[in-house]
């Protein structure tokens, strides 16, 4: 009886517009992403995530840095151990066609892995490329 009425109400709210499909589900954040947009706000460094960056393709980067005069760009590489979809052939080379574009739209990228991120190295990487100082 619940799940008639709930199945009721909420057929009624999609009639009248209150319910709209998602156009994409978020797929979630790494360890590696949370832990390099910890170490970015803990320097004060704006990003932006999932940015889309070319005028015809769906490609995203993991992070782009905001408020600079330089397009940088970090991604977050996944799993060493087991083969990730991105290492795979056709993956990692889609990801060299999307990573030359890239450089032909005039961005830097960073690549950076898990444990780049969690050691301080990626952070640091970044605030060079910023013209800061680096932590130690």
């Amino acid at each position: 009886m619940i799940d008639a009425r709930r199945e009721s109400i909420l057929m009624f709210m999609h009639e009248k517009g209150y319910l709209k499909p998602m156009k994409r589900v978020p797929k979630p954040k790494s360890e590696g992403e949370e832990a390099f947009a910890l170490h970015c706000r803990a320097e004060r460094i704006k990003v932006i995530r999932e940015y889309t960056f070319h005028p015809s393709r769906k490609w995203r980067f993991d992070f782009v840095i905001a408020d600079t005069e330089h397009k940088i760009a970090v991604e977050i590489e996944g799993t060493m151990i087991g083969g990730s979809l991105h290492q795979r052939t056709g993956g990692y080379e889609n990801d060299c066609r999307k990573y030359a574009e890239a450089a032909l739209l005039g961005w830097t990228v960073f690549r950076f892995t898990k444990g780049m991120v969690l050691s301080g190295e990626a952070i640091n990487y970044i605030l060079q490329a910023l013209g800061k100082d680096p932590r130690l």
